[in-house]
């Protein structure tokens, strides 16, 4: 999409809403992409190759790792005009790479040219690969999705997008995983199928960011977005109030349209004075790590210990994303009303014991019809709060100006402990005198409850605490004024979505061009 001025803020107003609903459709199709080239397609895929935990938890390591190179990418990312070329440049090759894999399944289960051991280290290679290529986006593409989204509807509108996504996971997740194991050839050659479906819809996903409005990093950085960040922290905003700041969110999405020269030195370590970054970076990555000390090994238990067949993970993991699609809209609007951190705090609780609770599960009738279904149950419904929340106080702590950097060391950081953890849980799982798998949910419960510590220090703009989170959720019939602000708070404008019209000659050029 070319980089061009509109002739005034409502006609560029009208492009953002566009640009929103085709990011939700770009969602919708990513999700399908995802769910086959992650999650428990490929862990079964990697079961049914005889693969050790250790080399599952690789699996899960190697794109925590792949953030490493995240500041590359920011860098790269800052340095172009172009927030939608850059991303095109980097998540097509990455998303294409895929193809070696299905060519490796094909080698291997057609012609016998690749054992199952190669086959293995095949797949962990185009992880790799497709992960270290596409991390290099990440950060620009969080920045770009943020410049569009108004601060004050970043709760409802990723909960909506996430929410489309989720519905894409519990119609696709079962159906993609009855596919794989009824497939004639069996479940390799019926995952070889799978994965080549997927990779159209990971290529379709990226036709619609052709329909989304472009933002030229170079003006971001200039700190055209700084006066407009501060109007959007003003409390109970009268309806006209609301009307103009809409006006001004467009008039900035004008100015950073138009090509600009390059700016003034910016520090990439200027965050190292930033103490409310630094208590948010030691919070990230210490949860990072004791989440994932146990979360790749969930579908491995189930696969591989309980001997559960995929089908039936796949129909927890659909109840998982079904719990999630309802969750993430409600969650959306109470994070608005109260802020992150709160909700942060008080579901990570739950999250943190919530790896205790599968020390209960077995083989018998009651855990796979009622104690697994609920596990998951819950698990989405918490998940949809922390991944939510988590990405919104990522987005308000970082300054508008140095967004893109500030991503990127974030995801950095949080990479290395999160691969910490999973490589520390790979080992752990394969000794028996550790406790093996369950014995390694205990300690991840532990670990999680100590992560959520720094989390107390990070200050939140417009964040409320947990006693002002509570009397939102329960209100006092003695407490007129909260009533009030409630009230007001409801009557806050809804995003709706929108069509995306494009012509039919275009639609079908630009559909030929990443866990974003």
């Amino acid at each position: 999409m070319p980089i061009v001025e509109f002739p005034s803020p409502i006609a560029a107003k009208k492009a953002i809403r566009t640009s929103l609903t085709a990011s939700t459709l770009d969602g919708v199709f990513a999700a399908i992409f995802l769910n086959v080239t992650g999650g428990v397609l490929l862990s079964n895929f990697l079961v049914e190759l005889d693969a050790s935990p250790t080399e599952v938890g690789l699996l899960s390591s190697i794109p925590m790792l792949a953030n490493l190179i995240q500041p590359l990418g920011a860098f790269l990312g800052n340095r172009t005009t172009s927030r939608h070329r850059y991303c095109l440049w980097v998540y097509v090759p990455s998303r294409l790479i895929w193809l070696l894999l299905a060519a490796g399944i094909a080698f291997s289960s057609w012609h016998g040219v690749v054992d199952a051991q190669q086959l293995v280290w095949w797949t962990l290679a185009t992880v790799c690969m497709t992960h270290f290529i596409g991390a290099l986006g990440g950060a620009s593409w969080l920045s770009w999705l943020a410049s569009l989204v108004p601060r004050r509807l970043r709760g409802r509108y990723f909960g909506i997008r996430n929410c489309t996504a989720s519905l894409t996971n519990l119609l696709s997740v079962p159906l993609l995983g009855f596919a794989v194991s009824t497939f004639p050839g069996g479940s390799v050659r019926g995952f070889g199928v799978v994965l080549l479906l997927g990779i159209v819809a990971g290529i379709i996903s990226l036709g619609f960011q052709f329909f989304m409005v472009d933002v030229n990093p170079q003006r971001q950085r200039e700190g055209i977005w700084g006066a407009e960040e501060k109007k959007r922290a003003k409390v109970g905003s009268t309806e006209a109030e609301e009307e103009q700041g809409e006006t001004e969110d467009a008039e900035s999405i004008t100015q950073a349209l138009v090509p600009a020269p390059l700016p003034t030195d910016h520090s990439p370590l200027l965050f190292l004075k930033d103490k409310n970054f630094l208590f948010f970076l030691l919070y990230f990555s210490a949860w990072m790590f004791a989440v994932n000390l146990s979360a790749p090994f969930f579908n491995l238990y189930m696969l591989d210990n309980l001997a559960i067949d995929v089908s039936w993970v796949t129909v927890y993991n659909s109840l998982q994303a079904g719990a999630m699609m309802v969750m993430l809209v409600l969650w959306g609007r109470l994070a608005d009303r109260v802020g992150n951190r709160p909700i942060l705090l008080a579901v990570g609780i739950l999250v943190a014991i919530t790896p205790l609770l599968w020390l209960g599960t077995g083989t018998n009738s009651l855990s796979l019809w009622l104690w697994l279904p609920l596990l998951h149950i819950v698990a989405g419904a918490t998940w949809a709060a922390i991944d939510l929340c988590s990405n919104n106080l990522q987005l308000g702590v970082a300054p508008v100006q140095q967004q893109a950097t500030y991503f990127a060391i974030a995801a950095a950081i949080a990479g290395i402990s999160g691969a910490a953890g999973t490589t520390v849980g790979g080992f752990l799982a394969e000794f028996a005198n550790y406790g093996g798998i369950p014995g390694l949910f205990a300690l991840s419960a532990i670990v999680r409850l100590v992560a959520l510590l720094p989390l107390i220090l990070v200050h939140e703009q417009r964040g409320q605490s947990l006693k002002q989170m509570m009397q939102v959720l329960f209100p006092s019939r003695s407490n007129p004024a909260l009533e009030a602000t409630e009230a007001a708070a409801l009557e806050e404008p809804v995003l709706e979505p929108v069509a995306v019209e494009v012509p039919a000659l275009a639609r079908s050029a630009q559909l030929h061009d990443a866990t974003h």
